[in-house]
């Protein structure tokens, strides 16, 4: 095998498999070790080597350990550890610590005493390179063992580079082609690998086909024993503000910013947008001109239901909003985090939506519970477009209400009174005059609603 033809296959690798080139020059040379010790070194070395990528030279070492007589097992500690079938572990395996002690190996283990005499300025634990014999030419066993090594290591390395690529995009949408469904997991082609698209992260009610195209949101990349795994979703919230920076340029360039998102995948999305320009719409802005944006993104949900609302700072109006499209006369905050909201009978349904889903969402969305309650007031909207509460046809002023409430409980008193003098001056009336009708003398004293009202039953009628 001639070594110099690695020089011209680097490029074409390190392009092909999408790695560095360091990283092949790395695999190149943990290969040409192998193949070195395959036929030139002894069982136990350790064999280091250098390849110029530019000349195509090689230059190799033995690598040994420098110890002393603590750091090495003694026979009797041998003895006993073979009657109990234990091995002396040697090496660190990957994901250990370096053993305390080793079984001293001539071809991997150099006394202290022998090393500092070629190198004064060792110290224990630390690795010596002793120079080896440059080879250029190996048999057909080396080479397929090169060959072999070199496979593995670029396939690991391929991993590395894809693992590390797809941990930068967590948080990112991605979009994929649907390769196959085993069961209820689908394979998503990613790109450079496979991602995986769970049950419980797949939008309900949605079906999934080979080569169907999808946007999907990277979850995260998980470590497997078989390599690493990129976990995708359909239903996590943010895939709806990451579909929206890509159809809303507002909402990229952060003119417009998503303060919450409230979802139930399949159904129904709640979002609550502000922006932090004057003059900027943020709900025009998000649905576009005749809806073209916000279609764009409830197609690629598979029709699900997006509500876009205004951020409010207060908490009264931000719930009010929250439960759109209904119209709402009143918000009531209580204490623990909990409001009160009033709504007309007509709009009962509405705010409360099909299976409480409007509800829910909006409590999600503003972290406040809910209380929804009937009001016999109305929600109208003015020529101006502005909406009213009215009552009894008469427009209802918020700055008027405790002033109002006040005078309807005061009303019932009055009444009282009145008719109490009304009952009572016909009673009078009865006794002085015997009067063969009451009706048309009650009118003089007060007025005939009241009076009638409480008189209907009197005793000249019983007679």
């Amino acid at each position: 095998m001639d070594i110099k033809n690695f020089k011209v296959a680097l490029s074409q690798i390190a392009e092909e498999r999408g790695i560095s080139p360091e990283k092949v020059i790395e695999t190149i040379e943990s290969a040409i070790a192998t193949a070195y010790k395959k036929d030139y070194g002894e069982k136990g070395q350790k064999i280091k080597a250098k390849f110029n990528p530019v000349s195509g030279d090689v230059k190799f070492w033995q690598v040994k350990l420098v110890v002393n007589n603590d750091m090495l097992y003694t026979d009797e500690e041998i003895e006993e550890m073979q009657e109990r079938k234990e091995i002396p572990q040697d090496e660190a395996r990957a994901g250990e610590e370096a053993p305390k002690k080793y079984v001293f190996n001539p071809e991997k283990h150099i006394m202290i005493d022998e090393a500092k005499k070629d190198y004064p300025k060792i110290k224990l634990g630390e690795e010596i390179e002793i120079p080896l014999v440059s080879k250029q030419d190996y048999g057909r066993i080396a080479a397929q063992t090169a060959k072999q090594v070199i496979l593995q290591k670029i396939r690991e390395a391929e991993k590395e580079t894809i693992s590390s690529e797809y941990r930068s995009k967590e948080g990112e949408i991605v979009s994929g082609i649907v390769q196959r469904v085993e069961g209820h997991t689908v394979f998503v082609d990613i790109g450079k690998t496979l991602g995986i698209l769970n049950r419980e992260e797949q939008i309900p009610g949605e079906f999934y086909r080979p080569s169907q195209r999808l946007k999907l949101y990277i979850m995260k990349v998980e470590d497997t024993p078989k390599g690493s795994v990129v976990m995708l979703s359909r239903a996590y919230p943010k895939l709806i503000s990451k579909l929206f920076e890509l159809e809303v340029p507002e909402v990229a360039s952060g003119t417009v910013v998503i303060k919450a998102i409230a979802r139930e995948p399949g159904y129904r999305t709640k979002i609550a947008v502000s922006s932090n320009e004057e003059g900027v719409d943020p709900i025009g802005a998000c649905v576009g001109q005749r809806g073209t944006r916000i279609m764009a993104v409830i197609n690629e949900l598979g029709g699900e239901k997006i509500d876009v609302i205004a951020w409010e700072e207060k908490p009264e109006k931000f719930i009010a909003n929250s439960l759109s499209p209904a119209k709402i006369v009143k918000v009531q905050v209580e204490d623990k985090n909990t409001a009160i909201v009033f709504v007309p009978e007509d709009q009962l349904s509405l705010a409360i939506g099909k299976d409480g889903r409007n509800v829910r969402l909006a409590a999600n969305l503003t972290g406040w519970k809910i209380d929804i309650k009937m009001s016999d007031k109305v929600v109208e909207e003015t020529e101006g477009g502005e909406e009213v509460v009215v009552e009894d046809g008469e427009p209802v002023k918020e700055e008027s209400a405790s002033a109002k409430a006040s005078a309807d409980k005061e009303k019932p008193k009055k009444e009282k009174k009145v008719v109490k003098k009304a009952k009572k001056a016909v009673l009078e009336e009865i006794k002085e005059e015997e009067a063969e009708t009451i009706e048309e003398e009650i009118p003089e004293e007060l007025p005939a609603e009241e009076a009638v009202e409480e008189t209907e039953q009197t005793p000249a009628e019983e007679k």
